[in-house]
């Protein structure tokens, strides 16, 4: 039989999974915490340590990289995802996994709750006990911050009276969640979408004023969607990813200041820092320009935002995005080959690209010597495919304008 007084924390380190694990001890549950390494800039063995002296009875800590990429990242760049055409999911892709690693913890210490840290105005509240509902219905999923009802200034007073260290401030309270796919500020001064995002803001990548003066480029190689090499070398999906965030970061590629639509409800200004995520997802739609057919295309574009907006509202394990999933698959089988893009103050550009399955055929297109296009079978073409129209036309005299219809 389960404990329901055991529970499993999705603990990241800061403010808010900080005061949850302490508060939650105090109101009698033993705490057992999960730290998911998914590429984020923090000392994990810190956070251990800090997640036992808030008051857990263990602390996990697990290296999740690979999994994250191979598993979610990578399904997403097929997709194209891009929450309102202009976020790419980077925190929303991570919480599914999170989800779907506490139910693995909670089976092994024989836990009957799983928590979070999220408050009740957030959408990963809702994708994490969404998605803890689809893998295991039987779990209790707890939202101690939500409950409380503490603002973050009421919790850095809790953090100080508890001596938790957290590293919010008053004076630079941000909410930071970052993971290799990008990173995620919000609050403080970024509430007010007439506030300019300061400089400390940002750490992924450098004002696009200050990046160089220079041009840089990259090859990209893909092999059914998936990027598989950097300049000819072939890398693994995380140390592409950090490479790719790094090479674009200091060009100042990728950085996003959005007002979104929540789940919850409401609009909420966003700023996002994805330089790896922002060049991906061009140079593999440039790509897919190349290698899909037409209708194939159309189609694609249309799933892609329901798969985003599915993602984005915590239904990763539903049947529909499963199917869409399927269909991805099967568009991607040849989609190969190398995009160049182009580096330069802010901006990722597709300026090249080639693959052995490209459907483009410069003999059809080129209008200088060699051209194969038969020319002659444009006129019955062009007639048969204006009969439905000029048919209307023909019957409904009354509505063409006098002056033109004799």
């Amino acid at each position: 039989m389960l404990d329901k007084k055991k529970v499993v924390l999705a603990y990241s380190g800061g403010l808010d999974t900080s005061v949850a694990t302490m508060w939650l001890k105090e109101q009698g549950y033993e705490v057992i915490t999960m730290t998911a390494d998914v590429g984020q800039q923090v000392d994990l063995e810190a956070a251990k340590q800090k997640a036992l002296k808030s008051g857990a009875s263990k602390a996990y800590v697990m290296d999740l990289k690979q999994e994250f990429v191979k598993e979610f990242v990578w399904p997403a760049l097929k997709a194209n995802a891009m929450y309102q055409g202009t976020y790419p999911l980077n925190s929303a892709l991570s919480r599914p996994l999170i989800a779907k690693v506490m139910a693995m913890v909670a089976k092994k210490e024989n836990a009957g709750a799983v928590a979070h840290g999220c408050t009740g105005k957030g959408q990963d509240q809702v994708r994490i006990e969404v998605c803890t509902n689809a893998l295991n219905p039987e779990l209790d999923v707890l939202a101690p911050v939500r409950d409380w009802h503490f603002s973050r200034e009421a919790e850095m007073e809790y953090a100080q009276a508890h001596d938790i260290p957290v590293m919010a401030t008053t004076a630079s309270p941000y909410s930071i969640d970052e993971n290799i796919w990008g990173r995620s500020i919000e609050c403080g001064i970024l509430e007010d979408p007439w506030n300019e995002p300061p400089a400390d803001a940002y750490t992924l990548t450098v004002d696009p004023w200050n990046a160089p003066d220079h041009q840089e480029f990259v090859e990209i190689t893909f092999e059914k969607g998936i990027p598989v090499a950097l300049n000819g070398e072939a890398m693994d999906g995380p140390s592409l990813i950090q490479t790719l965030n790094e090479q674009a970061g200091k060009h100042g590629v990728g950085r996003i200041d959005m007002v979104e639509d929540r789940l919850v409800g409401f609009k909420s200004r966003e700023v996002y820092e994805c330089p790896a995520a922002m060049t991906l997802i061009a140079a593999h739609k440039a790509l897919e320009t190349l290698t899909l057919d037409k209708k194939v295309l159309a189609s694609k574009k249309e799933l892609e935002v329901k798969y985003a907006e599915l993602t984005y509202e915590g239904y990763w394990y539903s049947p529909l995005k499963e199917a869409i999933d399927s269909f991805v698959d099967t568009t991607q089988e040849y989609v190969n080959g190398v995009v160049k893009v182009r580096f330069y103050k802010g901006q990722a550009v597709v300026r090249g690209m080639k693959s052995p399955n490209s459907i483009y055929q410069q003999n059809l297109a080129t209008y200088s010597e060699g051209d194969a296009f038969d020319h002659a079978a444009a006129v019955g073409f062009i007639k048969i495919w204006g009969l439905p129209v000029k048919t209307w036309k023909q019957v409904h005299k009354d509505k063409m304008p006098v002056e033109i219809f004799c």
